[in-house]
């Protein structure tokens, strides 16, 4: 049985997290996969970090590893009354890829989704050309619903687009396993 190399944990987003938001969400690794991949000036992030504490229908949670932020999660677009929402994460910092620590957040967001949140559906998007993610997603329940065209232009042209559910019915049918993967790779869970 290996062993975490460092313990994980999610946190709220707090104030002062701003700048350092501000530098993950320009990292050029970070903006590979997002929507958009040009660099976003400081008004604009200011103005987004500024909306955030008043958004009911998005929450945001550092990922820490051994105790030091690494990346960020998030729910957008709850909708209480329909009972889904969006999630989505990154891991900005380099020495907290390819450990595992990914399927770890997947599998603390989706627990949040249908245990605090309470929701029936939780999905996602993700760039076709990012594999390892949509993958993930898949070996955790998610249903691929969606392949979306030419769906996102960016620098380099358009890009298509993966959009994949997950029920919690689904989850409820996969998620023992999931957890006995985890705890097999030293994550706590």
């Amino acid at each position: 049985m290996s062993a975490s190399p460092r313990p994980a944990g999610l946190r709220p987003l707090a104030p002062d997290d701003r700048d350092r938001l501000f530098v993950w969400r320009n990292q050029d690794e970070v903006r590979r996969y997002m929507y958009t991949d040009t660099l976003i000036p400081r008004e604009r992030h200011d103005a987004w970090f500024d909306s955030l504490s008043t958004n009911e229908t998005r929450r945001y949670f550092i990922i820490e590893w051994d105790e030091e932020p690494v990346g960020l999660a998030n729910f957008v677009d709850i909708d209480g009354h329909a009972q889904k929402a969006a999630w989505a994460f990154y891991l900005a910092e380099p020495a907290a890829r390819g450990k595992g620590l990914g399927a770890w957040v997947e599998f603390q967001m989706i627990e949040h989704a249908f245990g605090v949140l309470s929701l029936e559906k939780l999905w996602c998007e993700v760039l076709e050309s990012n594999a390892a993610v949509w993958k993930l997603h898949l070996s955790f329940g998610f249903q691929k619903e969606a392949h979306l065209r030419r769906h996102v232009v960016k620098s380099d042209g358009p890009h298509d687009v993966i959009g994949l559910g997950l029920l919690r019915a689904d989850w409820a049918a996969v998620r023992e396993d999931c957890r006995a993967r985890l705890l097999k790779h030293g994550y706590a869970v």
